[in-house]
């Protein structure tokens, strides 16, 4: 029954992440696939940049910055496109 409080699944919102959810679970995609989990907690991505979505796979820490930057790939503070182009490499 949809509102049994035995039934109840607890979910973690972190921002940002994915959604932690307490397993067992049933996900119906929005294609009308349904995928299930038996684990006791699972990650649901919430960027659609997973690449086995609807689960996460951290995905997310990949993009850094602003909502319009484009680049996808993990930046360091010593990364050549953060440097003037005449400057030193940054010490180690």
């Amino acid at each position: 029954m949809p509102n049994d409080p035995a039934e109840r699944r607890r979910i973690t919102v972190q921002r940002p992440g994915p959604l932690l959810v307490e397993g067992p679970v049933e996900v119906t995609t929005e294609d009308g696939t349904t995928v299930s989990s038996d684990r006791f907690r699972v990650a649901l991505c919430t960027c659609r940049r997973s690449r086995i979505y609807p689960w996460c796979d951290t995905s997310h820490r990949q993009r850094t910055g602003g909502g319009a930057d484009t680049d996808r790939r993990r930046r360091t503070p010593d990364s050549p496109a953060d440097r003037p182009p005449d400057s030193p490499p940054a010490p180690r």
